[in-house]
């Protein structure tokens, strides 16, 4: 308590980011048609040109202001409780996880991964969102949850029927999109090739409905808290 990671001393710049600090606005104005990437691309340029000796300031003040973080770091560090310094550790292992799926998600995103098929009950909110009539986005998902626990199985069959057709269109997708990624030598994003006993088709969507209930249950309860 009283204490942030947000106090923590900011590590010092590299030599070469202290170069595109210093330059960017220098080379901006002289190369205003230039995009950002572009822009970017000329400053690495720039520096993988400059002399040995030109880099060697960038290099001292680098370190220069690495011995006072160190210092910095070190009297912020004393200043920490055992118990602060395990919850500073933990957010900041909570941090870094974020950060690398949110990086994972936007690979995937570049390399045009196929969208995970919906649920019925994905299919059935996605078709009545706007209209229902909560105050709220989780008003309402609470409204569809449960208009959607009173359907019969009858009525539920369509909106099953459309997420197996759409588990077909993934799995369609899935294989060209992975043949893809092996030619560009990414095996690393290959799905495990051991697959589970096939339920039946009805056995599947019961399965799926009531894991997807589970969760919006779970989503609704820490709304209302």
């Amino acid at each position: 308590r009283g204490i942030s990671s947000d106090e923590r001393p900011k590590r010092p710049l590299t030599a070469y980011f202290r170069f595109l600090k210093e330059n960017h606005s220098a080379f901006r104005q002289k190369n205003p048609e230039m995009s950002n990437m572009e822009l970017v691309k000329k400053l690495a340029g720039a520096w993988k040109e400059l002399p040995a000796s030109q880099k060697q300031v960038y290099e001292e003040a680098r370190k220069t202001d690495w011995q006072r973080y160190s210092e910095q770091l070190a009297a912020y560090k004393a200043k920490l409780t055992p118990a602060q310094a395990a919850a500073l550790k933990e957010e900041r292992r909570k941090r870094l996880a974020k950060r690398r799926s949110f990086r994972a998600k936007r690979e995937m995103t570049v390399l045009g991964k196929p969208k995970r098929p919906r649920s019925g009950f994905n299919i059935f909110v996605s078709e009545n969102f706007q209209e229902s009539e909560g105050i709220s986005p989780a008003a309402k998902l609470k409204q569809l949850f449960d208009a959607w626990r009173k359907l019969s199985s009858t009525q539920k069959q369509p909106y099953l029927q459309l997420a197996e057709d759409d588990k077909v269109r993934y799995e369609n997708e899935m294989k060209s999109w992975e043949a893809k990624m092996v030619e560009l030598g990414r095996e690393d994003l290959i799905r495990s090739r051991k697959q589970k006993p096939k339920k039946s088709t009805a056995e599947t969507g019961t399965a799926k409905a009531s894991s997807h209930e589970s969760k919006v249950k779970s989503k609704l309860k820490k709304s209302e808290e």
